[in-house]
């Protein structure tokens, strides 16, 4: 069966469809990856088909990665300056990218993608990378002006009150996809492309670990659980660089400090806070500063610290005493795979719902950007390497996850379209 994985956004939105793309040639499929531009070659290093997809996003704009991670706007930015308006000319690549394929596997922000299926007749199945798009009134989720703080409510009734004053908010940013139905001779709709429109009536792949919370009355129907996919290999390396190897190999476990691909281009001052802390509790520490060199920091570092831009997180993970990083569905999944305590320092979008669950877990601790000082961070990193609840919450909720069948249950999921 042929078939398009249209998706968007950072490593943690790609990395998924990336895996299930290969999981599914190795099952006999011709799987097809349309998204940003950028990663056309690890795509193809995959040995996987690639359309460039969606708008186009310089992945080194620093001013862009600041206004998108921006805790209180950069949703709407996103939305309404960034993805929306590309609607039109996106379709017209997903629809060329279409060409001959049997279904399709839509992203949480791929909005023209169920048009292209709609118009063309086929069968699609709605991906899903974290809670936070199902929008349930019954596990309601964290918003990030609310970071820190939890869900806003947890009575249903207000919830559904909220959701109705959210969807008034974001209607008018969906206006392109109701415009381009019309100019497609799609009926119309009421449902809303950022809510309940996302989902497909064949079904929808819910591919985060199933730990972060289950089924609730107001679902979408026919979702499967498939549990988190992975495919993590920068640079196409199997191993750590040996100089890290031999770092870790020379001491007790450190702390491990990243902020994905995302929050990375705007760090403020995470890395030089953070080096601060693990000086004064006397810890080894790994700082992932990813494609900016000036993210180090400045001076001398002590022979307890090592610097690296990314390596693989399935590889380094499962050596940290804790790891500290952003929230993204990505790193969220392979954080709980190793099994290891979490410092998280949600910024924007899906982050701060990520931190709340994990917190709800018993396996994290958060701090909120704006309160992210040495002393703090060694305060809370302190009790993670402590306690060792942390440890042992930590360890058990990793076998959950090591148990899923993540890109099998949805390779399953897709072939049962085609029968």
């Amino acid at each position: 069966m042929r078939i398009l994985l249209a998706t968007w956004g950072s490593y943690g939105d790609v990395n998924p469809y990336l895996g299930l793309a290969v999981a599914l040639k190795a099952r006999g499929h011709e799987p097809v990856l349309a998204t940003l531009a950028t990663v056309r070659a690890t795509a193809e290093a995959a040995g996987i088909e690639f359309h460039p997809a969606g708008p186009d996003a310089n992945p080194d704009d620093r001013e862009l990665i600041r206004r998108v991670m921006d805790p209180r706007k950069g949703g709407e930015y996103l939305l309404d300056q960034v993805l929306f308006p590309a609607v039109p000319r996106w379709y017209e690549e997903l629809d060329a990218a279409a060409e001959g394929v049997e279904a399709i596997v839509s992203h949480t922000v791929t909005y023209p993608a169920p048009l292209v299926a709609e118009r063309r007749g086929l069968p699609w199945v709605s991906g899903v990378l974290s809670p936070v798009s199902f929008f349930s009134v019954h596990d309601f989720p964290v918003f990030p002006h609310a970071a820190g703080r939890g869900p806003i409510s947890r009575t249903p009734w207000v919830n559904r009150l909220l959701l109705k004053l959210v969807h008034r908010m974001a209607a008018r940013w969906q206006q392109p996809v109701h415009d381009l139905r019309a100019r497609l001779g799609l009926p119309a709709t009421r449902q809303a492309p950022l809510f309940e429109g996302q989902f497909s009536p064949h079904g929808t792949l819910a591919m985060y670990p199933a730990v972060l919370g289950g089924p609730q009355p107001d679902w979408p129907p026919h979702v499967t659980r498939t549990g988190a996919i992975f495919h993590d290999a920068p640079n196409g390396a199997d191993h750590l660089p040996p100089e890290l190897e031999a770092f870790l190999a020379a001491g007790p476990p450190p702390v491990v400090f990243t902020l994905g691909t995302s929050a990375v281009g705007a760090p403020g001052a995470f890395y030089q806070e953070s080096l601060e802390a693990v000086l004064r509790l006397g810890v080894r520490a790994v700082l992932l500063i990813g494609r900016f060199p000036d993210n180090r920091p400045a001076g001398r570092l002590p022979e307890e610290v090592f610097v690296a831009d990314s390596v693989r997180h399935s590889l380094l993970f499962p050596r940290a005493a804790v790891v500290v990083h952003q929230g993204g569905a990505g790193t969220v999944a392979q954080a709980l795979r190793a099994g290891r305590p979490q410092l998280v320092v949600p910024h924007a979008h899906d982050q701060p719902d990520h931190a709340w669950r994990l917190t709800r877990l018993g396996v994290a601790e958060m701090l909120a950007p704006k309160r992210y000082t040495a002393s703090r961070v060694a305060e809370q990193l302190g009790r993670l390497l402590s306690e060792p609840g942390y440890d042992r919450r930590a360890a058990a909720v990793a076998t959950e996850v090591q148990a899923e069948r993540g890109a099998e249950a949805a390779c399953e999921a897709l072939e049962a379209l085609g029968r």
